[in-house]
């Protein structure tokens, strides 16, 4: 049989990432016409075949969407408060009614660029660690680095088991005590330039992500977002991937 993958179904629907939607796969959450089916690589008719998830018929999204928002400090980048309270999400700032999904995220405390798509298979592509996609920081550093601490950060400092380390760091602006970094990473690991700071004894006192790829923050104000060309996407997609957009 002939058709399109389960898992690349599930994310053309706008429920998840590609690699998220695999996970969902397997887990036992997806029926094809009545039937339970854990293989992410089950071919699917999406003309012919009735897919749910969780019991929800689901099916290609009909128009997608990519939106670039400047998250505030203080929202959460996820789609629910794991921690059961009541805490903003950077998705409710998004007027726009469908599933969207971040790509990427932000922690609480940070603020910036952040993407949301309900577009699957480009937000595989543009966050796995194999391409190496670029993400542009300014950072506001307890005290000043010196020259060795920079240093540091581009070879590697070691926190808790993880070798974490930044592709560029430079000197943007100094305050009387501290000072502002213009800080470049090709890794996705969590709170890494916090934990890095952190274990060089000079904490993160803001941090704002400016660019991904070549998508930037440009002139968007805390809470404000805007659509990003289908265009400007799929030249994203090759760049980074490096792959035929169709797989």
């Amino acid at each position: 049989m002939v058709g399109e993958r389960l898992a690349k179904f599930v994310a053309h629907s706008g429920a998840a990432s590609r690699r998220k939607s695999e996970e969902i796969v397997r887990s036992g959450r997806v029926k094809v016409n009545g039937l339970l089916v854990t293989d992410p690589a089950h071919p699917v008719d999406p003309a012919r075949d009735e897919v749910t998830l969780d019991g929800r018929s689901i099916r290609r999204a009909a128009r997608q969407y990519y939106v670039a928002l400047h998250k505030p400090a203080g929202y959460l980048s996820d789609l629910a408060d794991s921690q059961g309270l009541t805490r903003r999400l950077a998705r409710q700032l998004i007027k726009v009614e469908a599933t969207l999904f971040p790509v990427g995220r932000l922690d609480y405390h940070s603020e910036g660029l952040m993407i949301f798509t309900n577009d699957g298979a480009f937000a595989n592509r543009f966050i796995h660690p194999r391409y190496g996609v670029e993400r542009e920081y300014h950072v506001k550093l307890t005290g000043r680095l010196n020259r060795e601490e920079m240093g540091r950060m581009t070879a590697g400092v070691a926190v808790e088991g993880d070798l974490l380390r930044v592709r560029s760091i430079v000197p943007l602006r100094q305050t009387e005590k501290n000072a502002w970094y213009r800080v470049i990473v090709a890794e996705g690991k969590n709170r890494m330039i916090r934990r890095m700071a952190e274990a060089l004894f000079h904490p993160v006192l803001r941090l704002r992500r400016v660019r991904i790829d070549g998508i930037t923050l440009g002139g968007l104000k805390p809470g404000q977002y805007a659509f990003i060309e289908p265009r400007l996407i799929k030249e994203h997609v090759r760049q980074a991937a490096g792959v035929d957009e169709r797989a």
